[in-house]
Formats: C-alpha cells, sequence, structure tokens
C-alpha cells in the first residue's frame, strides 16, 4: 500500500522516537489508530450513504468506479477489447500484410 521498505520503516521509526520519546510514543500511535478508524468508518458510512442515495438500480455501483483510471479502463478498454475480440485477424487487417512474422511471435 506505502511501499515502505525495511531500511525506510527502520528511519520512520527512529523520527518517531525522536519526535514523540519513549513515553509519548504508544499514546501517539494509539491515537493515530483511532484516527484512522474513525477515517475508515466515515469512508464505509459516506459509500453506504451514497449506495442508498441512488436506489436499487445502482445496486451494483462501486465508488472505486469514480476514479479517473478505473474509469477509463473500465468504459474504454474495454469497449476497445470487445471490438478487438469480434473482429476476425484479417478485418483488423484489412487484408493487407501485417509488418511483422506471426510464426516469430
Amino acid at each position: 500500500m506505502f511501499n515502505i521498505g525495511a531500511g525506510e520503516f527502520l528511519v520512520l521509526s527512529v523520527l518517531a522516537l525522536l519526535i514523540f520519546g519513549p513515553d509519548q510514543l504508544p499514546k501517539a500511535a494509539a491515537q493515530a489508530g483511532r484516527a484512522l478508524r474513525q477515517l475508515r468508518k466515515m469512508a464505509d458510512n459516506a459509500k453506504r450513504d451514497i449506495r442508498e442515495g441512488l436506489g436499487p438500480e445502482y445496486k451494483d455501483f462501486d465508488v472505486a468506479d469514480l476514479h479517473p483510471k478505473r474509469f477509463v479502463q473500465k468504459h474504454f478498454w474495454e469497449a476497445v477489447d470487445e471490438e478487438e475480440s469480434s473482429l476476425s485477424v484479417s478485418a483488423r487487417l484489412n487484408g493487407r500484410r501485417p509488418p511483422f512474422d506471426n510464426e516469430a511471435t
């Protein structure tokens, strides 16, 4: 998720120990955990509210589909893949010879 290696984690741990001190570090970690749990709960509630607001027509709606990258992949790349799979090789080439050797690839 965060792509943190062992060395980076060690550096972050030392920095946290220096910033918060050994007596305040457990309290800060607990507070960060509570804040993260609260954020997740808020996000889940927002997703549920959006699904309920959209109604039964959109029961399979996924909020992650609104991310621009997923939107493009879902709506544009799937359509291109479907079109290409429906065409035969000769139809895609329009009678022209391909610029590569089919046997070699």
